[in-house]
Order: structure tokens, then C-alpha cells, then sequence
């Protein structure tokens, strides 16, 4: 395995940007790629949020020692960061629904539900507790599902203490508000503190094996960024960093998507053509979106975007993917949804995205420049099957690959 993990670094070592990661040898974090050193003007980009860093302020405002760390939701990715965290020996707090799956966790360190075959180190620590799992936290983890945060946080915001950073590893659009993640913070903890995403290639049971990952962390505030960058990177977890948090997001966001597309494809027996060319127009909607909305194009082609898409349509363990492939298969989204013991965020979010899109996205024939995103929600909604709205982009117009690039 160390071979393996040698290997992996040898190959990030090779590429152009190979100085910019946070990773198995704790190295000091850099942005993701160059061009992000300075932010472009534009006027849908947010200007960079006054620091509340915790460890870069440690000059001229010493920190709490130890540094305490605390993960909102025992679902599997929780665990998974919990995992991540724990094994670079900070104190790590786990904040569950009930003290039922708290002791378990404490006596047992398995979680009862999720991941049960799954150790977790002994310093993750679980409480249904709020005051007691959020007063002395340096950094938070926010691992709650899109749709259901808002009501999360109303629960537990009176316990989180001012100034405290957040870092969200939820991917999606809000249904109600049509809203990110960076949104939905903000709205409900307030602008006075910093926030960080975590997006990229990161199945939560191939974390907790240690298998070799790489994400990156976006916030206006690069010092959070390279802080938690610090903290969380090891041998086995690289991280990267990056200022461009819509970027990060819409890549998180439109995945999950594409990926229900993509298994789809595959539950139909359309074979690997088929689907690598959906895939491929999914990723190039995608950056469309992104650029319009005031992402870099690095961004969209980097771990958060183009990465977390090929591991989620490919991944055999992407709840997305699974969907789509029962879907394919002529099972409905109710009979799926009713099966499933955790949420596809990407079924929800394909509706909410094509919403925001007719909201924001101003023009002629939006449909026509994301026929797989409206495609998907269309079948989601029960107004087009599988095979027809795949065949519709098989009978597409024929035009240039990328025709808004014609110059």
C-alpha cells in the first residue's frame, strides 16, 4: 500500500501545478492552480471576506489549544471526515440525532447504521448533545444533506459560537431557495464569519480504508483554506486549495446530475460510448453554467468539477449512479427513493437546477444549452421516460461541439 501511495505521489509530482498540494507529507497548502493566485474582476465573484482563520491569526491571537474539531452529521461522509480528522490527532466531536447511536459509537466505535463493518479511531467522540459537542470548537464540519440544513441549523445555530469557521462538504441546490450552500450559511449563521467547501473525488467508505484521495477546499478566505488544509491533509488524503467557491459549487452541484444520466445509460445497456459521450456533454454544460454564473474554467476542470464527475459516473459505490441505473432499469423515482437508506442529493438537485437556470441564466433556448440537465429533470418529474429523453440527445441538432466558442 505505501508503494501505491509513493507511486500517486510521484505521478501529482509530474504535473504543472504539483507544488500546490496539501498533502501526504503535510506540506504547506498553495491554491489549485495559478491562475487563482489573483482573482479576475467580475462583478458575480464576492470580494475576498475578512479572515477569521484560526490558526494563521495564532500571532497576534493565540488559538484554543488543543484545536477541537466538530462534524454536524453521522452520516456516511461525516464519518468519513470524522475518520480524516481524528487520525491527525486532533479531538474530534461527532454531533449524531440520538444518544442511542452515540453510545454505540463511544463503546463500539461503529457507527449502527451506516458503515457498520467500518472501525472508527478512538478519538472520534459522538454526543446528541449540542452545547456539549459545539461550545469549545475551533472548526466545524457542516456534513448535513442540501434539503435538509436550513432546518438543521435552526436547531443547533444558538449553540455555535461567534466567529467560528464552517466548512460545508454538502453538495447541491437548495430546492426552496434555489441557493447554494455558501447561500444557505450565510443566511442562517450570519456573514461575520468565514466558510470553507470541500468538494472532489471522495467516496466516504474509500476515505475511512484510507485509500488515496485528493479534494480541494474553496473559501473567500484562502487562510482558512490553507489552515484546514493543513489540518486535515495526510499520507493517504491530499488537499488543495482554491478562492473560487462557485466554481466548487457548481461542480458539486451538477455531478450528481450527470451522474444520474449516466447510470441511466447504463441501466438501458446504451454501452460505454454512449455513455462516455453523455458524460463528456454533461461536463461541458457544466462549465457553461459555471462560467456564466463567474467560475473559473480551471475550476470546473479540476477535482471539484470534471474529478467528482468521473468518479461519481463511473464509481460503483455513487448513490447517483445508482439511481439513474434503476431508473434505467423501469424502476420510478418513488420506488427508488423509498428503497434507499441515504439521500441521492442529485435527484432533488436536478430539479432545483434547472430553476435556477430559467431564474438566473438569461437567453435564447436554455433548453438547447442544457439538454442533459433539463433532460434529467424532466424524467425525474415523471414527463419523459429514460430511453425517450436519451434518444432526443442522440437526435440533437448537429452543430459545432462547443458552438458558443465559434470565434
Amino acid at each position: 500500500m505505501k508503494g501505491v501511495i509513493l507511486l500517486l505521489v510521484t505521478l501529482m509530482a509530474s504535473s504543472p501545478d504539483a507544488y500546490n498540494v496539501a498533502a501526504f507529507s503535510f506540506v504547506p497548502s498553495r491554491v489549485s492552480t495559478r491562475d487563482d493566485r489573483s482573482l479576475l474582476h467580475n462583478p458575480r465573484r464576492s470580494a475576498p471576506a475578512k479572515s477569521h482563520s484560526i490558526l494563521s491569526m495564532k500571532a497576534t491571537s493565540p488559538p484554543p489549544y488543543p484545536v477541537r474539531v466538530t462534524v454536524m452529521g453521522g452520516g456516511n461522509f461525516g464519518l468519513a471526515l470524522a475518520s480524516v480528522v481524528a487520525k491527525r490527532g486532533v479531538p474530534t466531536t461527532l454531533l449524531v440525532r440520538t444518544e442511542e447511536v452515540a453510545e454505540e459509537i463511544n463503546e463500539n466505535h461503529r457507527h449502527p447504521r451506516y458503515m457498520t463493518d467500518i472501525a472508527l479511531p478512538r478519538t472520534v467522540r459522538a454526543t446528541a448533545n449540542k452545547k456539549t459537542a459545539l461550545s469549545d470548537a475551533t472548526y466545524i464540519i457542516h456534513a448535513v444533506p442540501v434539503q435538509y440544513t436550513r432546518e438543521y441549523l435552526a436547531t443547533v445555530k444558538d449553540e455555535i459560537p461567534a466567529n467560528v469557521p464552517i466548512l460545508s462538504a454538502s453538495k447541491g441546490i437548495e430546492t426552496s431557495s434555489l441557493g447554494f450552500m455558501a447561500d444557505i450559511l450565510k443566511e442562517c449563521l450570519g456573514e461575520d464569519r468565514s466558510y470553507a467547501f470541500l468538494s472532489g473525488p471522495s467516496f466516504a467508505r474509500e476515505i475511512c480504508e484510507g485509500v488515496a484521495t485528493a479534494v480541494v477546499i474553496a473559501s473567500e478566505d484562502l487562510m482558512l483554506a490553507d489552515d484546514l488544509a493543513e489540518l486535515m491533509a495526510g499520507e493517504d488524503f491530499a488537499v488543495f486549495t482554491s478562492r473560487d467557491v462557485i466554481g466548487v459549487e457548481v461542480g458539486g452541484a451538477v455531478k450528481n446530475v450527470i451522474a444520474i444520466a449516466a447510470g441511466m445509460c447504463e441501466g438501458l445497456g446504451l454501452g460505454t460510448n454512449a455513455m462516455s459521450g453523455l458524460v463528456t456533454r454533461g461536463c461541458g454544460e457544466m462549465r457553461r453554467l459555471g462560467i456564466y454564473l463567474g467560475a473559473r474554467p480551471s475550476t470546473i476542470s479540476g477535482l471539484s468539477g470534471v474529478g467528482d464527475t468521473f468518479g461519481t459516473c463511473f464509481g460503483p459505490l455513487s448513490r447517483n449512479r445508482q439511481f439513474g441505473y434503476r431508473l434505467g432499469k423501469g424502476e420510478t423515482p418513488e420506488e427508488i427513493r423509498a428503497s434507499m437508506t441515504e439521500v441521492a442529493e442529485g435527484v432533488d438537485t436536478s430539479i432545483a437546477l434547472v430553476k435556477m437556470i430559467k431564474k438566473r441564466c438569461k437567453g435564447y433556448r436554455l433548453d438547447l444549452k442544457y439538454p442533459i440537465l433539463f433532460g434529467v429533470a424532466e424524467i425525474i418529474e415523471g414527463n419523459m421516460k429514460p430511453l425517450e429523453g436519451l434518444k432526443g440527445l442522440m437526435n440533437f441538432p448537429t452543430r459545432m461541439e462547443n458552438y458558443d466558442e465559434r470565434f
